[in-house]
């Protein structure tokens, strides 16, 4: 559904985005409002210390705007519960509901104002709890403030006002010239907004030039999937929430006659049970490429313990390492988890950049391979990798048409590649243990960017 226009712009929430909010609140603001009350009618008189008359005061006029706040929010929540997605109309009646909410958060903010003045006056010597309790309703007061600022901030668009303008001057049928400019500059315009987002949201990762590019390409892709929508956050969400709805019910609802239309011809048992144990063997090493997180999460209560062996020597590997693994967490627990010996590794790399994927070469010597495992999305880096989703043209010796394949996969496969066979990583284990075959285990990220880095002869197998 369309986004709610305030003030003359565009914000990006819907008008049936406030039922839950404002219940919460509204439970917040009842509950508060009866403290008050319960604390007001037990010390009524009872006001004679210093600073007992401007207590007197507050506490009635914050009565009297809990009530006027409490009776806002109801209409709020219940003008907000009206209507469907398809049909906001019964809700149309929203924005004025909300102006009048926002205009009572200028008496609220005064009054706080006033209960923290009277709280840190030390001439006030009244009882103790109810000095203890003017001082909680302070603290709620300030809470809810804060956190409509930053609800505010959130939810503010800096594109709400070019949306509106676009829409008045669309109405007006200008110039061919005018429109082509208005929409270059809007554009421009969210672009930017986009970027700004995504490195607020990266600003705990080091930024350089290739972070500067995906920054760029993720930001062009946002804006131009989300130009000609006018949908908010919760409309994505529910929509996503529908589809996994709707794919059950389908699943579900399969006759199994009607799945298999012409059963297959039997596999060979013995093909499918080498398949299913060469799948469970290798799953260890795509597993282990994620490092000690994964293996903790899978050995909650002694994962730590059976790793802290691992943190106190000095020579794990007698391989070069790159990329930093602090007390050998990710080392140790990629020996715990594949069951290998430190010889048994060529090369591993815990570097993790944009488009620069952690992974490591092994010999397995019971299956008589070279296991190559990358590691899927795990970080900010893999997830800006995964973002960088422009098409770029892919040409290959053997296919006659080109194809269009993931820019930052791509990317990403080229890096590991450029490794493997220029830098003669996958050379130096051949000359260390000739084997039948060179192995890749793929997980979420790395399936597609392994697959595309593998050299591709008779001796390559994925998994």
């Amino acid at each position: 559904m369309p986004g709610l226009m305030l003030f003359g712009r565009r914000w990006v929430i819907g008008s049936d985005d406030f039922v839950f909010p404002g219940a919460f609140e509204l439970f917040i603001r009842v509950t508060w409002w009866i403290g008050i009350l319960v604390l007001y009618s037990i010390h009524k008189g009872q006001f004679n210390c210093t600073g007992g008359g401007l207590l007197n005061n507050y506490l009635l006029i914050l009565l009297i705007l809990l009530a006027l706040i409490i009776a806002a929010l109801s209409s709020i929540t219940y003008t907000s519960m009206q209507g469907t997605i398809s049909n906001p109309g019964p809700r149309k009646s929203l924005p004025k509901l909300l102006y009048i909410r926002l205009a009572l958060y200028i008496p609220e903010l005064i009054w706080a104002v006033v209960g923290t003045v009277w709280i840190a006056d030390k001439r006030v010597k009244c009882e103790r709890a109810m000095i203890d309790a003017i001082f909680g309703t302070v603290i709620v007061s300030w809470a809810i403030i804060i956190f409509t600022l930053v609800a505010v901030f959130i939810f503010f668009d800096p594109l709400g006002r070019k949306t509106v303008y676009l829409a008045d001057c669309a109405s007006r049928n200008l110039e061919s010239s005018q429109s082509e400019q208005l929409f270059f500059n809007i554009k421009k315009r969210a672009t930017r907004v986009w970027e700004k987002r995504i490195r607020l949201l990266c600003c705990c990762i080091m930024q350089n030039d290739d972070h500067r590019v995906a920054f760029t390409s993720i930001a062009e892709l946002f804006r131009s999937y989300f130009s000609d929508t006018d949908l908010v956050p919760s409309d994505i969400a529910a929509g996503l929430t529908l589809l996994h709805q709707q794919q059950d019910k389908v699943e579900n609802s399969k006759d199994p006659a009607e799945v298999l239309i012409q059963p297959p011809s039997p596999p060979e048992g013995n093909d499918l049970e080498a398949e299913l144990e060469n799948a469970a063997h290798y799953m260890k090493f795509a597993a282990a490429a994620y490092g000690w997180p994964y293996y903790v999460l899978l050995n909650p209560f002694t994962g730590l313990c059976k790793l802290r062996g691992f943190c106190c020597r000095n020579n794990l590997a007698q391989t070069e390492i790159i990329g930093s693994d602090y007390l050998n967490m990710h080392f140790g627990s990629i020996l715990q988890m594949t069951g290998l010996q430190n010889r048994d590794f060529i090369h591993i790399s815990f570097h993790n950049k944009i488009f620069e994927i952690p992974f490591f070469v092994a010999l397995d010597h019971q299956k008589e391979a070279i296991v190559v495992a990358v590691r899927g999305t795990l970080s900010c880096e893999d997830v800006l990798t995964d973002l960088s989703a422009d098409c770029e043209s892919l040409t290959l010796e053997d296919v006659l048409e080109n194809g269009l394949v993931h820019k930052g996969i791509t990317q990403a496969a080229n890096n590991i590649y450029r490794r493997l066979i220029n830098d003669g990583i996958l050379n130096q284990a051949l000359t260390i243990a000739p084997v039948s075959c060179a192995l890749w285990t793929l997980f979420c990220l790395s399936d597609a960017a392994a697959e595309s880095s593998s050299p591709k002869d008779n001796k390559t197998l994925c998994f």
